[in-house]
């Protein structure tokens, strides 16, 4: 059991994942469980806590044992992590400041599940933001994705708006008001029958782009609860996208050129346990 008092209005995930890591890990299961009292009162809906009151998780000795992360690499200037999915980024700098200072320099959603990298320094910081900024970081993701493709593979650009209300995005084909510009490139790589295994190439880097942009074309993620296929999902008993951050190719200068050419590379895999 572990209790912590709110600082600020948030909501119980936002507060959960900048206070307790571990309750962060495991999180959807402790609500569906009741395992959370907000002023001694059990939920299991994330409600909006302020400040001065009580939230007290029921970990279990395991949940509180869960690993949030394995290292690729580390030295004196980043760490590359593999995260695992259901590990929020926030959560899992939370952790790592424990022992030592380490920055974000970019993000991939709490389900989706492989590599993350954080600068240690300022240095370090400054450099990767900007080999982000200016692409030379190559980024790969595998999924596996309703298997309705016109072509096999494709260099896909679009236009994303944010409806910050409904916490999604939305596509369109034209240039309209506010809207960003985003570019995802695809290869179908294996064909499952109503589903295939798809390597994915972002020259843009924008919230839910792939999630989004793949759906838009008429092949959401498997799992993807937001924008994905309600059938398809169901029939494969799925409810996180099926998205792996697989592999990440640096090609900086300045600070950060000894790591030029090193491939951080996932050890996980998008896949999917039939039922029989």
């Amino acid at each position: 059991m572990k209790t912590f008092t709110v600082l600020k209005k948030s909501t119980l995930r936002d507060f959960t994942d900048e206070t307790y890591p571990q309750g962060s890990f495991v999180f959807s299961r402790l609500l569906r469980g009741k395992d959370i009292r907000v002023n001694g009162v059990k939920t299991d809906k994330n409600v909006t806590v302020y400040a001065g009151d009580e939230v007290t998780y029921y970990t279990t000795a395991q949940q509180e044992q869960k690993p949030s992360h394995q290292v690729l690499y580390e030295d004196e200037n980043i760490l590359v992590a593999d995260k695992f999915s259901g590990v929020s980024v926030e959560a899992l700098q939370k952790e790592l400041s424990l022992s030592g200072d380490y920055r974000l320099v970019h993000r991939i959603d709490r389900n989706t599940c492989g590599v993350l990298i954080f600068a240690k320094n300022d240095i370090f910081e400054r450099e990767l933001l900007n080999a982000f900024k200016y692409k030379r970081i190559k980024k790969t993701y595998l999924c596996l994705c309703k298997n309705a493709f016109k072509r096999n593979e494709d260099y896909l650009t679009a236009f994303l708006i944010k409806d910050e209300r409904a916490a999604k995005v939305k596509i369109y084909n034209e240039n309209i008001l506010k809207s960003v510009k985003i570019e995802t490139e695809y290869k179908v790589l294996k064909e499952y029958g109503d589903y295939a295994l798809v390597q994915i190439r972002l020259h843009t880097g924008k919230t839910h782009q792939i999630r989004a942009h793949m759906a838009h074309i008429g092949c959401p993620i498997i799992g993807d609860e937001k924008y994905g296929d309600e059938n398809l999902n169901k029939k494969y008993g799925v409810k996180r996208q099926c998205l792996v951050a697989k592999s990440v190719l640096i090609s900086g200068d300045g600070a950060i050129k000894y790591l030029n050419d090193k491939v951080f590379e996932s050890s996980f895999m998008p896949e999917l346990k039939i039922k029989q």
